[in-house]
Protein backbone atom coordinates (compact mmCIF):
# COMPACT_ATOMS: atom_id res chain seq x y z
CA UNK A 1 0.00 0.00 0.00
CA UNK A 2 2.73 2.49 0.97
CA UNK A 3 4.63 1.87 -2.27
CA UNK A 4 1.53 2.52 -4.39
CA UNK A 5 0.68 5.65 -2.42
CA UNK A 6 4.16 7.10 -2.89
CA UNK A 7 4.13 6.25 -6.58
CA UNK A 8 0.82 8.06 -7.08
CA UNK A 9 1.53 11.10 -4.87
CA UNK A 10 3.12 14.12 -6.60
CA UNK A 11 4.26 15.56 -3.26
CA UNK A 12 4.19 14.51 0.37
CA UNK A 13 6.49 14.73 3.38
CA UNK A 14 8.60 12.09 5.08
CA UNK A 15 7.02 13.06 8.43
CA UNK A 16 3.54 12.32 7.05
CA UNK A 17 4.71 8.93 5.77
CA UNK A 18 6.04 8.05 9.23
CA UNK A 19 2.68 9.03 10.77
CA UNK A 20 0.88 6.61 8.42
CA UNK A 21 3.27 3.77 9.26
CA UNK A 22 2.75 4.45 12.98
CA UNK A 23 -1.00 4.12 12.50
CA UNK A 24 -0.84 1.02 10.32
CA UNK A 25 2.18 -0.85 11.79
CA UNK A 26 2.87 0.69 15.23
CA UNK A 27 5.07 -2.13 16.52
CA UNK A 28 7.34 -2.34 13.44
CA UNK A 29 10.98 -1.34 14.00
CA UNK A 30 11.80 2.11 12.67
CA UNK A 31 15.21 3.12 14.07
CA UNK A 32 17.98 1.33 15.95
CA UNK A 33 21.56 1.87 17.04
CA UNK A 34 23.77 -0.01 19.51
CA UNK A 35 21.98 1.51 22.50
CA UNK A 36 18.38 2.23 21.58
CA UNK A 37 15.55 1.20 19.28
CA UNK A 38 12.22 2.82 18.39
CA UNK A 39 9.21 1.30 16.69
CA UNK A 40 7.07 3.46 14.41
CA UNK A 41 4.58 4.38 17.15
CA UNK A 42 7.40 5.45 19.47
CA UNK A 43 9.19 7.39 16.75
CA UNK A 44 6.00 9.18 15.71
CA UNK A 45 5.23 10.18 19.30
CA UNK A 46 8.81 11.34 19.87
CA UNK A 47 8.70 13.43 16.69
CA UNK A 48 5.53 15.10 18.00
CA UNK A 49 7.20 15.93 21.32
CA UNK A 50 10.26 17.36 19.52
CA UNK A 51 8.14 19.43 17.14
CA UNK A 52 6.02 20.71 20.03
CA UNK A 53 9.14 21.63 22.04
CA UNK A 54 10.57 23.60 19.11
CA UNK A 55 7.28 25.46 18.76
CA UNK A 56 7.22 26.10 22.52
CA UNK A 57 10.70 27.63 22.21
CA UNK A 58 9.47 30.00 19.50
CA UNK A 59 11.28 28.39 16.56
CA UNK A 60 9.06 29.04 13.58
CA UNK A 61 8.68 27.13 10.30
CA UNK A 62 11.49 28.08 7.95
CA UNK A 63 13.87 28.86 10.81
CA UNK A 64 16.87 26.64 11.43
CA UNK A 65 18.35 24.42 14.11
CA UNK A 66 21.76 22.74 13.87
CA UNK A 67 22.97 19.35 15.03
CA UNK A 68 26.58 18.35 15.60
CA UNK A 69 26.61 14.77 16.79
CA UNK A 70 27.57 11.18 16.10
CA UNK A 71 24.89 9.10 14.33
CA UNK A 72 22.23 7.86 16.75
CA UNK A 73 18.53 7.17 17.08
CA UNK A 74 18.13 10.44 19.00
CA UNK A 75 19.91 12.54 16.37
CA UNK A 76 17.72 10.97 13.70
CA UNK A 77 14.55 11.56 15.74
CA UNK A 78 15.50 15.20 16.34
CA UNK A 79 16.01 15.70 12.60
CA UNK A 80 12.64 14.12 11.81
CA UNK A 81 10.79 15.96 14.58
CA UNK A 82 12.13 19.29 13.39
CA UNK A 83 10.87 18.51 9.88
CA UNK A 84 7.39 17.87 11.28
CA UNK A 85 7.47 21.41 12.73
CA UNK A 86 8.59 22.85 9.38
CA UNK A 87 11.94 23.71 10.95
CA UNK A 88 15.05 23.53 8.77
CA UNK A 89 17.90 21.30 9.95
CA UNK A 90 21.60 22.02 9.41
CA UNK A 91 23.49 18.84 10.36
CA UNK A 92 27.15 19.77 10.96
CA UNK A 93 30.22 17.52 11.00
CA UNK A 94 31.63 16.97 14.51
CA UNK A 95 35.10 16.53 12.99
CA UNK A 96 35.17 20.13 11.78
CA UNK A 97 37.47 22.60 13.51
CA UNK A 98 35.86 24.83 16.17
CA UNK A 99 36.36 27.83 13.89
CA UNK A 100 34.66 26.07 10.95
CA UNK A 101 31.76 24.95 13.15
CA UNK A 102 31.30 28.49 14.40
CA UNK A 103 31.23 29.82 10.84
CA UNK A 104 28.72 27.20 9.67
CA UNK A 105 26.51 27.76 12.72
CA UNK A 106 26.51 31.49 12.11
CA UNK A 107 25.96 31.09 8.37
CA UNK A 108 22.96 28.81 8.93
CA UNK A 109 21.50 31.36 11.37
CA UNK A 110 20.64 28.41 13.58
CA UNK A 111 18.39 29.22 16.52
CA UNK A 112 19.86 26.35 18.52
CA UNK A 113 22.68 23.81 18.26
CA UNK A 114 22.22 20.25 19.58
CA UNK A 115 25.40 18.22 20.27
CA UNK A 116 25.88 14.73 21.72
CA UNK A 117 25.54 16.01 25.28
CA UNK A 118 22.26 17.75 24.44
CA UNK A 119 20.92 14.60 22.80
CA UNK A 120 21.84 12.52 25.88
CA UNK A 121 19.66 14.87 27.96
CA UNK A 122 16.93 15.43 25.39
CA UNK A 123 14.20 13.91 27.59
CA UNK A 124 14.44 16.90 29.94
CA UNK A 125 13.87 19.32 27.02
CA UNK A 126 11.04 17.49 25.28
CA UNK A 127 7.43 18.55 25.43
CA UNK A 128 5.38 16.30 27.75
CA UNK A 129 4.31 12.82 26.63
CA UNK A 130 1.25 13.01 24.43
CA UNK A 131 2.02 16.55 23.25
CA UNK A 132 1.07 17.34 19.67
CA UNK A 133 2.51 20.22 17.64
CA UNK A 134 0.39 22.79 15.88
CA UNK A 135 -0.05 21.81 12.22
CA UNK A 136 2.22 23.59 9.73
CA UNK A 137 1.94 23.95 5.97
CA UNK A 138 4.87 22.52 4.05
CA UNK A 139 5.19 23.17 0.34
CA UNK A 140 7.61 21.59 -2.17
CA UNK A 141 9.66 24.79 -2.18
CA UNK A 142 9.86 24.95 1.64
CA UNK A 143 13.45 24.47 2.87
CA UNK A 144 14.11 21.00 4.28
CA UNK A 145 17.75 21.12 5.34
CA UNK A 146 21.01 22.95 4.83
CA UNK A 147 23.83 20.55 3.98
CA UNK A 148 27.32 21.98 4.19
CA UNK A 149 29.66 20.88 1.42
CA UNK A 150 32.59 18.71 2.44
CA UNK A 151 35.10 21.46 1.89
CA UNK A 152 37.30 19.22 -0.29
CA UNK A 153 37.99 22.19 -2.54
CA UNK A 154 37.68 25.11 -0.13
CA UNK A 155 35.32 26.79 2.35
CA UNK A 156 32.13 24.74 2.91
CA UNK A 157 28.95 26.24 1.44
CA UNK A 158 25.45 25.72 2.81
CA UNK A 159 23.32 23.88 0.25
CA UNK A 160 19.62 24.57 0.80
CA UNK A 161 17.55 21.57 -0.25
CA UNK A 162 13.74 21.94 -0.40
CA UNK A 163 11.12 19.38 0.62
CA UNK A 164 10.32 18.80 -3.04
CA UNK A 165 13.89 17.71 -3.69
CA UNK A 166 13.78 15.20 -0.81
CA UNK A 167 10.42 13.86 -2.05
CA UNK A 168 12.01 13.37 -5.48
CA UNK A 169 14.69 11.26 -3.75
CA UNK A 170 11.95 9.19 -2.09
CA UNK A 171 10.17 8.57 -5.39
CA UNK A 172 13.50 7.67 -6.99
CA UNK A 173 13.59 4.73 -4.58
CA UNK A 174 10.50 3.05 -6.06
CA UNK A 175 12.45 0.44 -8.11
CA UNK A 176 14.84 -0.50 -5.32
CA UNK A 177 12.83 -2.78 -3.07
CA UNK A 178 12.26 -0.47 -0.12
CA UNK A 179 9.28 -1.42 2.00
CA UNK A 180 8.12 -2.81 5.35
CA UNK A 181 10.48 -5.81 5.13
CA UNK A 182 13.57 -3.75 4.32
CA UNK A 183 16.40 -3.31 6.84
CA UNK A 184 18.81 -0.53 5.86
CA UNK A 185 22.23 -0.56 7.52
CA UNK A 186 23.98 2.83 7.46
CA UNK A 187 27.58 3.45 8.48
CA UNK A 188 28.01 7.00 7.19
CA UNK A 189 27.08 10.16 9.16
CA UNK A 190 23.71 11.87 9.17
CA UNK A 191 25.24 15.21 8.18
CA UNK A 192 26.12 13.77 4.78
CA UNK A 193 23.77 13.78 1.82
CA UNK A 194 25.28 10.39 0.97
CA UNK A 195 23.48 8.94 4.00
CA UNK A 196 20.30 10.97 3.72
CA UNK A 197 19.45 9.93 0.14
CA UNK A 198 18.90 6.40 1.53
CA UNK A 199 17.85 7.24 5.11
CA UNK A 200 14.69 9.14 4.19
CA UNK A 201 13.38 6.73 1.52
CA UNK A 202 13.95 3.80 3.89
CA UNK A 203 11.59 5.36 6.45
CA UNK A 204 9.14 6.79 3.91
CA UNK A 205 8.56 3.25 2.61
CA UNK A 206 8.20 1.84 6.13
CA UNK A 207 11.47 -0.05 6.57
CA UNK A 208 13.88 -0.21 9.50
CA UNK A 209 17.08 1.85 9.65
CA UNK A 210 20.04 0.62 11.70
CA UNK A 211 22.69 3.28 12.41
CA UNK A 212 26.37 2.67 13.20
CA UNK A 213 28.03 5.39 15.26
CA UNK A 214 31.38 4.65 13.64
CA UNK A 215 32.33 2.45 10.71
CA UNK A 216 34.37 -0.66 11.42
CA UNK A 217 34.52 -3.29 8.69
CA UNK A 218 34.21 -6.40 10.85
CA UNK A 219 31.54 -4.86 13.08
CA UNK A 220 29.58 -3.83 9.99
CA UNK A 221 29.57 -7.42 8.73
CA UNK A 222 28.51 -8.71 12.15
CA UNK A 223 25.57 -6.28 12.29
CA UNK A 224 24.57 -6.99 8.69
CA UNK A 225 24.45 -10.71 9.43
CA UNK A 226 22.61 -10.36 12.74
CA UNK A 227 20.04 -7.85 11.47
CA UNK A 228 19.56 -9.59 8.11
CA UNK A 229 20.26 -6.28 6.38
CA UNK A 230 18.67 -5.88 2.95
CA UNK A 231 19.87 -2.39 1.94
CA UNK A 232 22.94 -0.25 2.54
CA UNK A 233 24.75 2.84 1.36
CA UNK A 234 28.54 2.79 1.50
CA UNK A 235 31.29 4.93 0.03
CA UNK A 236 34.02 3.30 -2.08
CA UNK A 237 36.68 3.24 0.64
CA UNK A 238 34.24 1.35 2.89
CA UNK A 239 33.57 -1.22 0.17
CA UNK A 240 37.32 -1.56 -0.24
CA UNK A 241 37.85 -2.23 3.46
CA UNK A 242 34.95 -4.66 3.69
CA UNK A 243 36.10 -6.71 0.71
CA UNK A 244 39.58 -6.86 2.27
CA UNK A 245 38.32 -8.56 5.47
CA UNK A 246 40.14 -11.93 5.33
CA UNK A 247 37.08 -14.04 6.19
CA UNK A 248 34.51 -11.92 4.34
CA UNK A 249 32.88 -15.04 2.89
CA UNK A 250 32.25 -16.42 6.38
CA UNK A 251 29.50 -13.84 7.00
CA UNK A 252 25.95 -14.57 5.87
CA UNK A 253 24.95 -11.61 3.70
CA UNK A 254 22.31 -13.48 1.75
CA UNK A 255 19.49 -11.14 2.81
CA UNK A 256 20.95 -8.22 0.87
CA UNK A 257 18.77 -6.98 -1.98
CA UNK A 258 20.36 -3.63 -2.78
CA UNK A 259 23.73 -2.02 -2.15
CA UNK A 260 24.28 1.63 -3.06
CA UNK A 261 27.40 3.71 -3.53
CA UNK A 262 28.11 7.38 -4.18
CA UNK A 263 30.31 10.36 -3.22
CA UNK A 264 33.70 9.30 -4.61
CA UNK A 265 35.29 7.44 -7.55
CA UNK A 266 34.35 3.74 -7.47
CA UNK A 267 36.84 1.70 -9.46
CA UNK A 268 35.62 -0.87 -11.97
CA UNK A 269 37.76 -3.56 -10.33
CA UNK A 270 36.20 -2.93 -6.92
CA UNK A 271 32.68 -2.95 -8.39
CA UNK A 272 33.44 -6.29 -10.03
CA UNK A 273 34.70 -7.72 -6.74
CA UNK A 274 31.54 -6.61 -4.89
CA UNK A 275 29.36 -8.14 -7.60
CA UNK A 276 31.27 -11.40 -7.49
CA UNK A 277 31.33 -11.94 -3.73
CA UNK A 278 28.45 -9.98 -2.14
CA UNK A 279 24.84 -11.10 -2.77
CA UNK A 280 22.29 -8.63 -4.09
CA UNK A 281 22.27 -5.84 -6.64
CA UNK A 282 24.79 -2.99 -6.76
CA UNK A 283 23.73 0.54 -7.77
CA UNK A 284 26.02 3.53 -8.10
CA UNK A 285 24.59 7.05 -7.96
CA UNK A 286 26.49 9.91 -9.53
CA UNK A 287 25.33 13.41 -8.69
CA UNK A 288 25.80 16.34 -6.37
CA UNK A 289 24.34 17.40 -3.06
CA UNK A 290 23.25 20.50 -4.96
CA UNK A 291 21.08 18.25 -7.14
CA UNK A 292 20.55 18.61 -10.85
CA UNK A 293 21.82 15.76 -12.94
CA UNK A 294 21.89 12.23 -11.58
CA UNK A 295 23.33 9.18 -13.31
CA UNK A 296 22.53 5.67 -12.14
CA UNK A 297 24.62 2.59 -12.86
CA UNK A 298 22.89 -0.69 -12.12
CA UNK A 299 26.19 -2.54 -12.05
CA UNK A 300 24.61 -5.99 -11.78
CA UNK A 301 22.67 -5.37 -15.00
CA UNK A 302 25.53 -3.77 -16.95
CA UNK A 303 28.74 -5.63 -16.04
CA UNK A 304 30.54 -4.31 -19.14
CA UNK A 305 29.89 -0.70 -18.08
CA UNK A 306 31.64 -0.75 -14.72
CA UNK A 307 34.07 1.94 -15.90
CA UNK A 308 31.13 4.36 -16.17
CA UNK A 309 28.75 5.99 -13.67
CA UNK A 310 25.68 4.94 -15.62
CA UNK A 311 23.02 6.72 -17.63
CA UNK A 312 20.97 9.81 -16.68
CA UNK A 313 18.10 8.95 -14.36
CA UNK A 314 14.52 9.25 -15.64
CA UNK A 315 13.46 12.88 -15.62
CA UNK A 316 17.08 14.07 -15.68
CA UNK A 317 18.52 16.22 -18.45
CA UNK A 318 22.32 16.06 -18.55
CA UNK A 319 24.53 17.88 -21.01
CA UNK A 320 28.16 18.82 -21.58
CA UNK A 321 29.48 22.37 -21.83
CA UNK A 322 32.80 23.93 -22.81
CA UNK A 323 34.97 26.14 -20.61
CA UNK A 324 33.28 29.22 -22.07
CA UNK A 325 29.78 27.87 -21.38
CA UNK A 326 28.93 26.72 -24.91
CA UNK A 327 26.85 23.56 -25.11
CA UNK A 328 28.87 20.79 -26.76
CA UNK A 329 27.63 18.28 -29.34
CA UNK A 330 27.36 14.52 -28.82
CA UNK A 331 30.70 12.75 -28.60
CA UNK A 332 32.46 15.74 -27.01
CA UNK A 333 34.31 15.95 -23.72
CA UNK A 334 33.27 18.74 -21.37
CA UNK A 335 31.89 19.76 -18.01
CA UNK A 336 28.78 17.84 -16.93
CA UNK A 337 25.69 19.93 -16.11
CA UNK A 338 22.28 18.63 -15.10
CA UNK A 339 18.64 19.50 -14.52
CA UNK A 340 16.15 17.35 -12.59
CA UNK A 341 13.12 17.59 -10.28
CA UNK A 342 15.56 17.54 -7.32
CA UNK A 343 17.62 20.73 -7.26
CA UNK A 344 18.87 22.99 -4.49
CA UNK A 345 17.28 26.37 -3.90
CA UNK A 346 20.80 27.76 -3.79
CA UNK A 347 23.74 28.27 -1.46
CA UNK A 348 22.58 29.77 1.81
CA UNK A 349 23.16 33.54 1.84
CA UNK A 350 25.62 33.27 -1.06
CA UNK A 351 23.87 34.45 -4.22
CA UNK A 352 27.13 34.94 -6.12
CA UNK A 353 28.24 31.36 -5.42
CA UNK A 354 24.77 30.17 -6.47
CA UNK A 355 25.07 31.98 -9.80
CA UNK A 356 28.50 30.42 -10.36
CA UNK A 357 26.99 26.96 -9.84
CA UNK A 358 24.21 27.49 -12.39
CA UNK A 359 24.13 27.22 -16.18
CA UNK A 360 21.14 28.12 -18.35
CA UNK A 361 20.49 26.81 -21.83
CA UNK A 362 19.18 28.93 -24.71
CA UNK A 363 15.60 28.51 -23.49
CA UNK A 364 16.44 29.65 -19.97
CA UNK A 365 16.27 26.17 -18.42
CA UNK A 366 18.30 26.00 -15.20
CA UNK A 367 21.08 23.43 -14.79
CA UNK A 368 23.56 22.78 -11.95
CA UNK A 369 27.26 22.65 -12.89
CA UNK A 370 29.00 19.58 -11.47
CA UNK A 371 32.61 20.68 -11.98
CA UNK A 372 33.29 17.21 -13.41
CA UNK A 373 34.76 16.55 -16.84
CA UNK A 374 33.29 13.65 -18.76
CA UNK A 375 31.86 12.26 -21.96
CA UNK A 376 28.96 9.98 -22.91
CA UNK A 377 29.72 6.72 -24.69
CA UNK A 378 27.76 5.40 -27.66
CA UNK A 379 25.16 3.85 -25.32
CA UNK A 380 24.61 7.01 -23.29
CA UNK A 381 26.68 5.94 -20.26
CA UNK A 382 28.70 8.73 -18.65
CA UNK A 383 32.46 8.26 -18.36
CA UNK A 384 34.00 10.64 -15.84
CA UNK A 385 37.50 11.86 -16.52
CA UNK A 386 38.16 14.17 -13.58
CA UNK A 387 37.17 17.19 -11.55
CA UNK A 388 37.57 20.41 -13.52
CA UNK A 389 39.39 21.95 -10.56
CA UNK A 390 41.68 18.94 -10.26
CA UNK A 391 42.66 18.85 -13.93
CA UNK A 392 46.35 19.63 -14.41
CA UNK A 393 47.40 21.85 -17.33
CA UNK A 394 51.04 21.11 -17.98
CA UNK A 395 52.85 22.68 -20.91
CA UNK A 396 49.48 23.43 -22.50
CA UNK A 397 48.31 19.80 -22.23
CA UNK A 398 45.36 18.64 -20.09
CA UNK A 399 46.30 15.88 -17.65
CA UNK A 400 43.55 14.02 -15.85
CA UNK A 401 44.73 12.82 -12.42
CA UNK A 402 42.22 9.94 -12.50
CA UNK A 403 44.08 8.43 -15.47
CA UNK A 404 47.35 8.41 -13.54
CA UNK A 405 45.66 7.14 -10.37
CA UNK A 406 44.13 4.23 -12.28
CA UNK A 407 47.48 3.39 -13.83
CA UNK A 408 49.22 3.45 -10.44
CA UNK A 409 46.62 1.10 -8.94
CA UNK A 410 47.62 -1.51 -11.52
CA UNK A 411 50.93 -1.96 -9.69
CA UNK A 412 50.68 -4.84 -7.19
CA UNK A 413 52.25 -2.75 -4.44
CA UNK A 414 49.76 0.13 -4.68
CA UNK A 415 46.67 0.06 -2.48
CA UNK A 416 45.58 3.67 -2.97
CA UNK A 417 46.83 6.57 -5.06
CA UNK A 418 46.06 10.26 -5.50
CA UNK A 419 47.61 12.69 -7.98
CA UNK A 420 47.64 16.49 -7.71
CA UNK A 421 49.18 19.29 -9.73
CA UNK A 422 51.95 21.46 -8.24
CA UNK A 423 53.49 24.67 -9.62
CA UNK A 424 56.29 24.30 -12.15
CA UNK A 425 58.32 27.17 -13.60
CA UNK A 426 58.92 25.19 -16.78
CA UNK A 427 55.52 23.57 -17.32
CA UNK A 428 53.09 25.73 -15.34
CA UNK A 429 51.93 22.67 -13.44
CA UNK A 430 53.28 19.16 -13.11
CA UNK A 431 51.77 16.02 -11.54
CA UNK A 432 52.83 14.62 -8.17
CA UNK A 433 51.53 11.35 -6.73
CA UNK A 434 50.80 10.16 -3.19
CA UNK A 435 50.68 6.40 -2.72
CA UNK A 436 49.61 4.05 0.06
CA UNK A 437 51.36 0.69 -0.30
CA UNK A 438 49.68 -2.65 0.23
CA UNK A 439 50.67 -4.60 3.32
CA UNK A 440 53.77 -6.68 2.75
CA UNK A 441 55.14 -4.54 -0.09
CA UNK A 442 58.30 -2.47 0.34
CA UNK A 443 58.68 -0.92 -3.11
CA UNK A 444 60.49 2.42 -2.96
CA UNK A 445 58.90 5.65 -4.10
CA UNK A 446 61.39 6.28 -6.91
CA UNK A 447 60.93 2.77 -8.29
CA UNK A 448 57.16 3.28 -8.40
CA UNK A 449 57.57 6.66 -10.08
CA UNK A 450 59.82 5.22 -12.78
CA UNK A 451 57.46 2.26 -13.26
CA UNK A 452 54.55 4.60 -13.93
CA UNK A 453 56.51 7.04 -16.10
CA UNK A 454 57.54 4.21 -18.37
CA UNK A 455 53.86 3.46 -19.02
CA UNK A 456 52.33 6.90 -19.60
CA UNK A 457 52.73 9.63 -22.16
CA UNK A 458 55.59 12.09 -21.92
CA UNK A 459 53.36 14.93 -20.76
CA UNK A 460 51.83 12.74 -18.02
CA UNK A 461 55.04 11.74 -16.27
CA UNK A 462 55.21 12.28 -12.52
CA UNK A 463 57.63 14.85 -11.15
CA UNK A 464 57.57 13.14 -7.76
CA UNK A 465 55.92 10.31 -5.87
CA UNK A 466 55.47 10.30 -2.09
CA UNK A 467 54.68 7.29 0.08
CA UNK A 468 52.12 7.95 2.82
CA UNK A 469 50.49 5.80 5.47
CA UNK A 470 47.03 7.00 4.44
CA UNK A 471 45.36 9.56 2.21
CA UNK A 472 43.57 12.44 3.92
CA UNK A 473 39.84 11.92 3.55
CA UNK A 474 36.60 13.55 4.57
CA UNK A 475 34.24 11.59 6.81
CA UNK A 476 32.50 10.13 3.75
CA UNK A 477 35.66 9.02 2.01
CA UNK A 478 36.50 11.85 -0.40
CA UNK A 479 40.23 12.40 -0.80
CA UNK A 480 41.12 15.90 0.40
CA UNK A 481 43.31 16.95 -2.49
CA UNK A 482 43.72 20.47 -1.17
CA UNK A 483 45.63 18.95 1.78
CA UNK A 484 47.81 16.97 -0.60
CA UNK A 485 48.56 20.12 -2.60
CA UNK A 486 49.68 21.80 0.60
CA UNK A 487 52.06 18.86 1.22
CA UNK A 488 53.49 19.19 -2.28
CA UNK A 489 53.76 22.95 -2.70
CA UNK A 490 57.49 23.07 -3.49
CA UNK A 491 57.74 24.20 -7.15
CA UNK A 492 59.34 21.73 -9.52
CA UNK A 493 61.35 23.38 -12.28
CA UNK A 494 64.11 21.09 -13.42
CA UNK A 495 62.70 17.55 -13.42
CA UNK A 496 63.10 16.19 -16.94
CA UNK A 497 60.44 14.27 -18.79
Amino acid sequence: MAVNMIAETPFDTVAACIRRHAQQRPEALALADDERALNYAELDALMDRIAAALQRDGIAPGECIATCATPSVMQAALFLGALRAGVVVAPLAPGSTPAALARMHEDAQARRLFDDEDLARLDAWLAPPGARPAPVEIRPESPFNIIYSSGTTGEPKGIVQPHGMRWAHVKRGLPYGYGPQAVTLLATPLYSNTTLVVFFPSLAFGGAVVLMKKFDARRYLEIAQARRATHTMLVPVQYQRLMAVPDFEAFDLSAFRMKFCTSAPFSAALKADVLARWPGALVEFYGMTEGGGTCILEAHAHPIKLHTVGRPAPGTDMRLIAEDGRELPAGSTGEVVGHSPGMMVGYHRRPEATREAEWFDASGKRFIRTGDIGRFDEDGFLILLDRRKDMIISGGFNIYPSDLEAALREHPAVAEAAVVGVPSEQWGETPVAFVVRRDGHADEAEALRQWLNARVGKTQRLAALHLVDELPRSAIGKVLKRELRELAQTPTSSRSR
